[in-house]
This record gives C-alpha cells, sequence and structure tokens, in this order.
C-alpha cells in the first residue's frame, strides 16, 4: 500500500471505489490509538453508505472511521462541539428542514413570478469571500440577492441555518479558533476526499486547514477524475495538485489509475472524444473485445421516442440476453425521465422501473425520520444485519442530540422493538405514519415534546405528500403503496432512469441517453457550455459496459416556433456509429 499522501487521477472503470475502500482498511490498521479515526469525505450520502458497507463486508472493524459528506463531519465535529465561538450559533441554532426552506423560499420568491423567478434560482454557495449566486442567468441575480438578503434575516431571527451555512460557519470557526484545527489533526490521522473534482473552495479550505494544522501527522488521500466534474455550476472543480500542496503545506505524491476495467476498447475509445483533460485510459476489462452497438439517432421524433427506447430496450434483454437491472435510461432533466418513465411503464408491463426521481418519500437523508424510515421500510435479515445496526447507532445519536435520554436503550435493544412492530396497511405513508407512532411508544418516548424531533415530523410528511402527490399527478398511480417506498433500501431489480448527475458511479451493460440537445447537454444558460457539454457526454459514455445508446429527437420545442437542436459536440464527433 502506497505510503504518504496521494493525489489520485482515477479514470472510469478502474477500481477507484475498491481502491479507496481498501486505503480505508489499511489506515484503519495503522492506527495507534482508540482515540484516533480515519476521515473519509464522499460526495453523496450514497457514496458513504456504499464503501461503509464494503468495509464491514470486508469483516474490518470500522468503529474508528468517519466517513460521510463534507457538510455532515463539518455539523458533527466542528459545529456542534465549538459553537460556543462564534456568536450567531453561541446562543442556539437548529437546522431548517430542506422541505421548510422550500416553502420559505418560494414564498419569499412569489412577488417576482412575473420575473420568473423561483426558489429553484435562490441555491448557491460559500466562498472564502462570501456567498456565490448559482443561477447562471446574471439578469435575474438583482432579485436573487433581495430574495436571499429575506431569506437570510429569516433564519437569523428564528436561529435556523441551512447545509450551505453549515460549510461557511465551519470555516469562520476554524479561522478565527487555530486550536480546532490542531485538534482535529490530533484526531485524524488520515483523510481521504473521494470525487475530488466536485469539491467546492471552501471545502479545500477547511481539509487544508486540518492538514496544515497536523504538520504533517495527517496525511491525505485525494482521488476524483478531472473529467468528470460537472458540478461546476454548484462551485465544484478540480484543483490543480499544485495548488493542493500550497494549501496544505504537504508534499503529496501525484499517482494515476488508467485501466479501464469497465468498458470494451471500443466504448473508451468513444467516450474519449470527450476527454477534455486528455487523460490516459487503456482497456482492461475481460470484455474489452466485445463488439459493443454504439449508436447516435438525431432522426426520431419526440413522439416516437418511447416507442424507439422501448424496442432498444427489448432487443438488448430479449435478443441479446442482458438483464433488465444492468439497462439504464439518462436524461438531462427529471422532468423528461418522470413522463418518459410513465409511458414506458404501459408499455413496457412486464418491466419495472428503479430511479431516485421514483422515490415517495422525502428524501432527505440527514431528516430523523427518513433514518427511522430506513429500519421501518427494510426486514430483519443476516444480510441486513450490520447495515441495520449502522442505522439504529445514528438514530440514537440523533435522539441524544435532540435531547432524549437514552443510556439505558441499546443498539441492539432499539432493533428488537423496532422489528416488533407489525401493521397491515398498503398505503405507504399510513404506514411509516403508524410505525413511527407505535415504535416511540414501546420505547415511552413522547416525540412531540421535543421540539426539533416533531418539527423533523412535521416536515417529512408534508415534503413526502407533496412528492406523492407530484408522483401521482404525473401518472404514477401506484407510487403511494408500500410496494414503491420498500424499493429504495432493496437492491436494484428494474431498469435504472436516472438524469446524468445522478448516474455519476454507477455501471451498466446498456446505456441509453436522450435529450442530448443544445439547451439541455449543455444548459441553456451554462456559460462554459462546450467544455460542459463534453464532461456530460464523457460520464454518458463512460457508464457503458457493452452497448450504448445515443439519442438526439427531432420535435421537441424551446419556445414559440424554435426547436431543440443536437448537441454540437455530438454533431462533430467522428464516429463509425453502428445502425442498430
Amino acid at each position: 500500500m502506497y505510503p504518504g499522501s496521494v493525489f489520485l487521477i482515477a479514470c472510469p472503470g478502474s477500481g477507484k471505489t475498491r481502491t479507496l475502500t481498501y486505503k480505508i482498511a489499511y489506515e484503519l490498521s495503522k492506527l495507534a490509538s482508540h482515540r484516533e479515526f480515519v476521515l473519509a469525505i464522499t460526495y453523496t450520502n450514497r457514496a458513504a453508505n456504499e464503501i461503509h458497507d464494503r468495509i464491514e463486508d470486508m469483516g474490518v472493524e470500522s468503529n474508528q472511521l468517519w466517513i460521510s459528506t463534507i457538510h455532515s463531519f463539518c455539523l458533527e465535529w466542528i459545529v456542534k462541539p465549538y459553537s460556543i465561538y462564534e456568536p450567531d450559533l453561541a446562543n442556539g441554532y437548529s437546522i431548517i428542514d430542506l422541505h421548510d426552506r422550500e416553502v420559505l423560499l418560494e414564498g419569499l420568491c412569489s412577488p417576482y413570478k412575473a420575473y420568473k423567478v423561483s426558489f429553484y434560482d435562490c441555491d448557491y454557495y460559500f466562498t472564502p469571500t462570501g456567498y456565490r449566486l448559482c443561477c447562471s442567468e446574471v439578469g435575474k441575480h438583482a432579485i436573487i440577492n433581495s430574495v436571499l438578503v429575506e431569506y437570510f434575516k429569516y433564519l437569523r431571527k428564528n436561529k435556523l441555518i441551512d447545509f450551505e451555512m453549515i460549510l461557511g460557519y465551519s470555516h469562520k470557526i476554524l479561522n478565527s479558533n487555530p486550536f480546532i484545527a490542531k485538534n482535529l489533526s490530533g484526531i485524524f490521522r488520515y483523510i481521504l476526499i473521494d470525487e475530488y473534482q466536485d469539491t467546492k473552495d471552501l471545502q479545500y479550505n477547511i481539509v487544508s486547514s486540518i492538514l496544515k494544522a497536523g504538520n504533517g501527522k495527517t496525511s491525505v488521500f485525494i482521488v476524483g477524475d478531472p473529467n468528470q466534474a460537472i458540478y461546476d455550476s454548484l462551485g465544484g472543480y478540480p484543483i490543480p495538485i499544485a495548488k493542493f500542496r500550497e494549501i496544505t503545506g504537504l508534499k503529496i505524491d501525484e499517482l494515476e489509475l488508467s485501466q479501464n476495467y469497465r468498458s470494451s476498447a471500443r466504448i473508451i475509445k468513444y467516450f474519449g472524444n470527450f476527454n477534455l483533460n486528455k487523460t490516459r485510459i487503456e482497456p482492461a476489462s475481460e470484455d474489452q473485445a466485445y463488439q459493443s452497438i454504439i449508436n447516435y439517432n438525431s432522426e426520431v421524433d419526440r413522439e416516437n421516442l418511447v416507442n424507439e427506447i422501448i424496442r432498444i430496450v427489448k432487443y438488448n434483454v430479449e435478443v441479446l440476453g442482458f438483464s433488465p437491472r444492468e439497462v439504464c435510461i439518462i436524461a438531462p432533466w427529471w422532468v423528461h425521465l418522470a413522463s418518459t418513465c410513465r409511458k414506458l411503464s404501459v408499455g413496457m408491463p412486464g418491466y419495472s422501473f428503479d430511479g431516485p426521481g421514483m422515490v415517495p418519500f422525502s428524501r432527505d437523508t440527514d431528516n430523523f425520520w427518513y433514518k427511522v424510515a430506513r429500519i421501518a421500510l427494510t426486514e430483519p435479515s443476516p444480510g441486513m444485519y450490520v447495515r441495520r445496526l449502522r442505522w439504529a447507532k445514528e438514530i440514537l445519536h440523533d435522539l441524544d442530540d435532540a435531547g432524549v435520554y437514552m443510556k439505558s436503550l441499546s443498539i441492539k435493544d432499539f432493533l428488537r422493538s423496532s422489528n416488533s412492530i407489525e401493521i397491515a396497511e398498503d398505503d405507504g405513508l399510513t404506514f411509516l405514519g403508524l410505525f413511527f407512532e407505535k415504535l416511540f411508544e414501546v420505547l415511552a418516548i413522547d416525540f412531540k415534546s421535543f421540539e426539533s424531533l416533531a418539527q423533523q415530523h412535521d416536515a417529512f410528511f408534508a415534503s413526502s405528500g407533496r412528492k406523492v402527490a407530484q408522483l401521482k399527478k404525473e401518472g404514477v398511480e401506484a407510487i403511494g403503496d408500500i410496494s414503491y417506498f420498500r424499493k429504495l433500501f432493496e437492491s436494484r431489480t428494474g431498469i435504472t432512469v436516472s438524469t446524468i448527475h445522478g448516474v455519476k458511479g454507477a455501471e451498466f451493460d446498456v446505456v441509453i441517453a436522450y435529450g442530448l440537445l443544445d439547451g439541455m447537454v449543455p444548459h441553456f444558460s451554462d456559460a462554459n457550455g462546450d467544455a460542459s457539454a463534453q464532461k456530460m457526454l464523457y460520464v454518458i459514455g463512460s457508464r457503458a459496459r457493452k452497448n450504448l445508446y445515443l439519442i438526439s429527437e427531432t420535435g421537441r420545442k424551446r419556445y414559440g416556433n424554435v426547436y431543440y437542436q443536437p448537441t454540437r459536440q455530438l454533431l462533430q464527433c467522428v464516429f463509425d456509429y453502428d445502425a442498430d
């Protein structure tokens, strides 16, 4: 195992997650004291859970591993223990629920409907010098800033902070109190950063302050692929190694993983056309000689799009023999996937579909009741035991944070109480409501008397009810059934539907992407459109192991009598496509 600090460029399919997992296991084995930890920072909770599961499947003890998103790390290790050093937080604070945030911003934006400003435009991120707007439509910025002034004023008055403010306050606390970074460097002997190309400037600064305070005693392992940096509108960017060495003060060796164990040589050759950073990618899969189908269709009309997708799916599943769970359908925006998925369900009644947009309840992973829902919707089994133990530990930790005295209740006791509850109910939200009530009756806890738990309970059901109603309106009538709710935590069984951003990190035998149109890929407001389009096409192509279908459908109206045209980067790509 390579010693010291490492800056690793990893091409698609190179075994990045496996490398990260083994590195974590190795560094855990080297810890000299039970008071030392390994810190792994991932871009999503899903990635953190996957790596954590792999660590546990290896039989490695993970009590000294802290793996989470940067927001969760900052909240638990900086904001909560050191909030007394920040005047805005010293007298108490709560985290605003995502649903409550959406409702608040919707209300603040309502006077500006004529200017087409909505809460979607109000995303922002902090930098070391202030906040930046995510909306690239400069003409809206004055209004958005006015909305955010009122938004921040409301949060201050009600002692609330949102997730971006967690990072802002963490950076401020560390800068004002250098001893905190020193303390953290003594706790975390190794820090690993996954998907570094999606990391923001402020996040680099937070991590580097800890590394620098360690004076060489804390090492770092940073891994990612600059070609997949598709979150630049949210502030993410692939930091150059020279800059990272400068801000950390560490000697960091640059290495690469250049062998692709996922895709055929033909697939690699294709997405290599969009290799913006000219990184090295070599085919190394057992199936590298597979004669992949790579097809580009810019002639199918929008009205016939679903029939074309059905034809492609059935050909790959029923003729070529691929499993439906190894098929993925991708579009730039979820609004297109929702309507297409509904039509596909009607056109292929024997197939099932999985996707983040089909989740029928609030997926705010930091909401306490979402965490309880994971226990409620999974069955006790040997394969789920370790994972459910970890979930139960998180729940007890959150109850303790909320002020509930839980010292006499063990993790296993909590699981036993959860497993004892039986509810015969087909409606998913009703089931969860009854489960929550019965569980806390068994635990003899009146959760409604704890303000944070009560607020999160109301937000969970308000947000979930809204989500179910929206999906039913879009034609997914059965979305409220308990079977749909349970699917979220089951292994993938059907065809995956996802946005380009949502499919990062995944891989499938067959990938079908549509909506590859200027204004969507790249987005019409993207200032770095050409580069963004290349990176998104790179992500799409590199998800496929064997077959890849790309569609720029005709007849999709943009405005007035103007129609979307195919993505320029696709038209400019010279490749010997298959006719299938």
